[in-house]
């Protein structure tokens, strides 16, 4: 095991470069299931979940070839339509593998995801779309098992915005016979970037980005050549890394119009957001402002910054309101936050959180991704030395971020947790 062990105090600055998004990655590379070739995926992150994806691909029977940040999947020799448990029960997102499975090869047999530390994820929706499209799914022993002759397009309605549903029935409808219509469908720029490298593959799709989603299912998709998004969160944590510390960075490699609602949030708390020569300037104000936010879907304040929103609040002058619409188990931060010293009350959804004057360094556990980016911002701010353990989690999302902070300035490292469990 590992920790991170931080010492407060300095303002960060200099240039920091974004790695490629993990959460358009994973459905990226889960997608070449459906076009037997040798496809190439660049500006590919080096996280834990891209290798858990890696496995669940060879265990399929692809080749996978990763040199650098440019991985090369052959999924000429698909030989399984399984992805078992154990892998599965890892990453919730290889559930992602039904509907190419059932596409390409008319069946498909995937583990239930097991649970999660910040609320209940059902798969309902990817079910109910899937039958939708014609296939007899059951439910047995843990599994769901998927048939399909052919797919076939059909108008789908989602009951609630879904990332992984849209991303699912996404990439099943491309090659089901006629349209299908995703309504309601997810809008966040990793259904963009997924519904690009699929036309890239020669799939026919209208309408990503918005609610209404257009698929005139082809005959067969190729292989093909694309290039993974920022990660869209990753340049949100490091905004919020310069804001708190009273920064001045620059950040390379994003797109601060996938964080409109962040930034419109961070300058009413004072920072100073300028993005020009392809490079966004981020600086922190001497005093932080208070600012409410409430989660929702994209659009709006993405629940995956909300912690990290929080760790700013946390030292902000009067009070803030935090409301949490998408995860109902998503303020387990706030108990190790308390422990830098933080005023916060907690009370169903929302959070009242009241500013003080600065953060005391602390021993403390990360519980999930973004509470652990949430506690190594608290950290960056506060007085003296702070131990972050169990920061597995955090290497599920961030690549060497200890290493792009000490690159600002920060003073942290990670060294052995010999008292981790």
């Amino acid at each position: 095991m590992e920790k991170l062990v931080i010492k407060g105090g300095n303002k960060l600055s200099g240039e920091v470069t974004v790695s490629g998004s993990k959460n358009a990655a994973l459905p990226i590379f889960i997608s070449t299931i459906l076009a037997p070739g040798c496809h190439t995926i660049s500006n590919v992150p080096f996280l834990r979940d891209i290798n858990t994806t890696i496995k669940v691909l060879e265990k399929l029977g692809a080749t996978v070839d990763g040199r650098g940040n440019v991985v090369k999947i052959d999924t000429t020799n698909l030989n399984s339509f399984e992805a078992t448990y154990d892998l599965v029960r890892t990453m919730r997102a290889s559930v992602l593998v039904l509907g190419p499975l059932l596409a390409r090869f008319g069946q498909a047999r995937v583990s239930l995801p097991g649970g999660c530390a910040i609320g209940a994820r059902p798969i309902n929706l990817h079910l109910k779309g899937l039958a939708a499209l014609g296939a007899e799914i059951t439910l047995e022993h843990g599994y769901v098992e998927a048939k399909a002759k052919k797919l076939k397009g059909a108008r789908i309605n989602f009951d609630i915005s879904t990332v992984g549903g849209t991303e699912q029935l996404l990439m099943a409808a491309a090659t089901a016979q006629g349209e299908t219509i995703l309504e309601n469908a997810a809008r966040e720029p990793e259904i963009v970037d997924l519904a690009e490298i699929l036309i890239k593959m020669g799939a026919d799709i209208d309408g990503a980005g918005t609610d209404t989603i257009r698929i005139k299912g082809v005959e067969g998709l190729v292989a093909a050549e694309h290039a993974v998004m920022p990660d869209r969160i990753e340049a949100g944590t490091f905004m919020i890394a310069s804001a708190i510390t009273g920064g001045d960075i620059k950040i390379k490699n994003m797109r601060l119009d996938h964080l409109d609602a962040l930034s419109f949030k961070l300058q009413d708390a004072g920072v100073e957001i300028t993005n020009k020569d392809n490079m966004v300037r981020v600086k922190g104000p001497k005093k932080i402002r208070n600012v409410n936010i409430k989660t929702r879907p994209y659009p709006g304040f993405p629940t995956d910054m909300q912690a990290q929103f929080m760790a700013l609040m946390c030292i902000a002058e009067g009070a803030s309101v935090i409301s949490e619409n998408i995860f109902e188990n998503r303020f387990m931060h706030v108990s190790e936050l308390l422990r830098f010293g933080a005023d916060i009350i907690c009370e169903g959804n929302s959070a009242t959180v009241k500013g003080v004057k600065k953060l005391s360094g602390a021993p403390v556990m990360a519980t999930d991704l973004r509470a652990s980016a949430s506690l190594i911002l608290a950290a960056l701010a506060a007085d003296n030395t702070s131990e972050i353990s169990r920061i597995y989690h955090l290497d599920r999302g961030y690549e060497s971020i200890e290493k792009k902070l000490a690159g600002l300035g920060a003073d942290i490292a990670r060294v052995p947790d010999n008292e981790g469990p």
